[in-house]
């Protein structure tokens, strides 16, 4: 048997509470990767939701609100009043589309670039850390573990967004 299939056959007979242990090791890990960015947002008075709008139009400059909407999960309104005050602040800017002037493409101003840096940078060296400690294999397996609970639809814009470089 190959040595991939018998490891995931063990995996099959995961107890209730080695899953729980798993689900809050979740919990505190996502803790500790927002805690940095959070500080910083904090000071400015933003939000998760700030951060994310400025990681998805940094990877995908030009991003219109709809695919902003599709990318986020999240209701219009919720994102409308997101993006009115990363606009109002300076940290975005809304471009009329060239092909249809009904479309606004996102983009971040240098401010904006220079905040999503900040906030990346702290996430970087935090799972840099990580990874290094736990190593290459680990890496490897926790990407296929986090590509496994995903939604299949939400796995396709993942895979998505790895492929354009977006």
């Amino acid at each position: 048997m190959p040595q991939g299939a018998q490891s995931g056959e063990q995996l099959l007979f995961l107890t209730d509470e080695q899953l729980r242990k798993g689900i809050e090791a979740m919990f505190f890990a996502y803790r500790g990767f927002t805690a940095d960015p959070d500080r910083i947002l904090e000071e400015m008075g933003y939000g998760r939701a700030h951060h994310r709008a400025l990681h998805f139009i940094h990877r995908s400059p030009g991003t219109t609100v709809t695919n902003l909407l599709a990318i986020l999960g999240v209701t219009k309104q919720s994102l409308n009043r997101v993006l009115r005050m990363l606009l109002e602040e300076g940290l975005v800017e809304a471009r009329v589309g060239r092909k249809d002037r009904r479309e606004r493409h996102l983009h971040l101003t240098a401010e904006g670039e220079a905040l999503e840096r900040e906030l990346s940078d702290a996430q970087r060296a935090r799972m840099r850390a990580a990874y290094r400690a736990a190593g290459p294999g680990a890496v490897q397996g926790f990407r296929q573990v986090l590509e496994a609970m995903m939604d299949p639809e939400l796995r396709r814009q993942y895979h998505s967004l790895k492929e354009t470089g977006s």
